[in-house]
């Protein structure tokens, strides 16, 4: 599978798109007006191999500092393009294309009224045009505008009208130093928007270069797991010329995941499957629908998806699909076409098994190749065998797997933000404590996030919501309804306890 074919955008002296290398990048978590702080983050996130860095700008004055940033990085020997973030406030866009190499607007908060947006947008890529400065037009599943949700809903076709309303104007203003994304904590989501957006593009003659990433992915294995699976599924079809990986972590450790999904994508990419011409034209990437399978004891028929272990015979009647190719994205696909022409309804385990890999890699790797098969419905069960790997860690990864793409919860799910300078509390620290009193609750999701922006829109799914309201300030939510404002930040995770037991909610450990 060859990769989508974009154009080429010049963002500072990197190029992405075209037939340039998949780039990868991080954002930084301190305060933008606190120069040498930023400095010595920035230079982390290059160092292990960043090649793009991204700030929040909440102001004009964070705006105007990134060029303090940019001139103390430039007399350090480091020449990474940097990217300012803007939310909300167009006149800070501005500034920060008279500064830096790339700028990320949000549809969602950019302008009310497309009178409006077109008044602001114009003059701003002009400015861009005047001092060479790329954009991302920066699209969150947390963050529509009114006037699309009132229309569309929160869905993929709204995300996707919100990014081309801006993309067209672009267009007609012959400016094409343009890279855009379509984000969401929700894998299918994030992933059904992507193949939508991707489809209305090319309609429209529109190839600009597309950055991938599942946002408030939270932390540790289950963050990694869920944005191998919403980044993994979309590198393995050829899609993306970007990638940023959303950890509730420090960031220069987004970038070992990242290369290592890009690597695993460009393994796929080569590997070029037998008889892989079998389409799946019953199938629709966009939305999910499972794939109907005859029940057989506990398995297919709608069932959940199964965990299945290695080495235990598969009950009569259900296939063992073994995918032992280097594009098992592919493979599978394939065998699943031909299942679909032959009219065999049999529920169907994929199975596959790794050598000469650690944990860490089995579970990005696995991730990223098998997560798709649930994303899409196509799949009854999974089974994971590697070597060196004990029965309970591949079982585990099984469940995590699932979850992440949205087929079946195992345990308390956490959709967490990995924050930034609008952060105004230790989120991590925040994390870590709910998740020590909270992980038995295996039947909840729980966001913790930063602040507002994308805080209250992301954990739309979520049970219960931590969301940062100001400096070491909480508020609580049940759903989407905002409980409790401006708690203080030390008494936050004993009330979050105290909302969850007054909803009935609570189990004890």
């Amino acid at each position: 599978m060859n990769r989508r074919t974009t154009k080429t955008v010049q963002i500072g002296n990197v190029q992405m798109g075209g037939n340039n290398p998949i780039r990868v990048q991080s954002m930084l978590n301190t305060f933008t007006t606190d120069t040498d702080a930023c400095v010595v983050q920035a230079i982390e996130v290059i160092e292990a191999g960043g090649e793009l860095v991204r700030l929040t700008t909440q102001g004009v004055k964070e705006a105007a500092n990134m060029a303090n940033i940019k001139a103390a990085l430039r007399a350090k020997g480091y020449d990474t393009p940097l990217v300012a973030d803007v939310h909300f406030n167009p006149n800070v866009a501005n500034e920060a294309a008279l500064h830096i190499e790339k700028v990320r607007i949000n549809p969602g908060n950019y302008a009310s009224t497309y009178e409006e947006i077109r008044a602001k947008f114009i003059p701003f890529l002009a400015l861009c045009k005047e001092h060479g400065t790329a954009i991302r037009i920066g699209v969150n599943h947390g963050s529509l505008g009114a006037r699309i949700l009132d229309k569309f809903g929160d869905t993929p076709e709204g995300m996707t009208e919100s990014c081309l309303e801006f993309l067209r104007i672009c267009k007609e203003q012959d400016f094409n130093n343009v890279v855009i994304s379509v984000k969401a904590s929700n894998t299918r989501v994030m992933i059904h928007t992507v193949r939508q957006m991707v489809r209305r593009m090319d309609a429209e003659g529109l190839n600009f270069p597309i950055h991938l990433g599942v946002t408030e992915a939270g932390e540790g294995e289950d963050g990694r797991i869920k944005s191998a699976v919403g980044i993994g599924t979309l590198l393995l079809e050829g899609i993306g010329d970007t990638i940023r990986v959303s950890l509730s972590e420090d960031p220069a450790n987004e970038i070992p995941v990242a290369k290592a999904l890009v690597a695993i994508a460009e393994k796929a990419m080569k590997a070029e499957v037998p008889d892989s011409k079998t389409k799946l034209n019953w199938f629709n990437g966009e939305s999910y629908s499972r794939r109907q399978s005859v029940a057989v004891g506990e398995i297919g028929g709608g069932a959940l998806p199964v965990v299945w272990q290695a080495g235990v015979p598969t009950p009569a009647g259900v296939i063992l699909m073994e995918l032992d190719h280097d594009n098992p994205l592919e493979q599978g696909r394939s065998l699943f076409g031909k299942l679909h022409q032959e009219g065999n309804n049999q529920p169907v385990i994929i199975y596959r098994k790794y050598t000469n890999l650690s944990l860490n890699e089995l579970q990005l790797t696995a991730a990223a190749q098998l997560g798709s098969f649930f994303i899409d419905g196509l799949a009854d069960g999974i089974c994971i065998e590697a070597q060196g790997i004990s029965a309970k860690d591949t079982e585990a990864l099984g469940y995590s797997i699932l979850q992440a793409a949205r087929a079946r919860m195992s345990k308390t799910e956490y959709i967490s933000c990995p924050s930034c300078g609008r952060t105004l509390f230790d989120i991590q620290s925040a994390i870590a404590r709910i998740k020590a009193k909270t992980s038995h609750l295996n039947t909840l999701k729980i966001g913790i996030m930063g602040c507002i922006v994308n805080g209250p829109g992301e954990m739309a799914d979520a049970d219960y919501g931590y969301v940062g309201a100001g400096r070491g300030k909480i508020s609580l939510y049940k759903g989407q309804t905002c409980i409790e404002k401006n708690i203080p930040e030390d008494e936050a995770v004993n009330r979050l306890i105290e909302l969850i037991k007054a909803n009935g909610d609570w189990v004890e450990p």
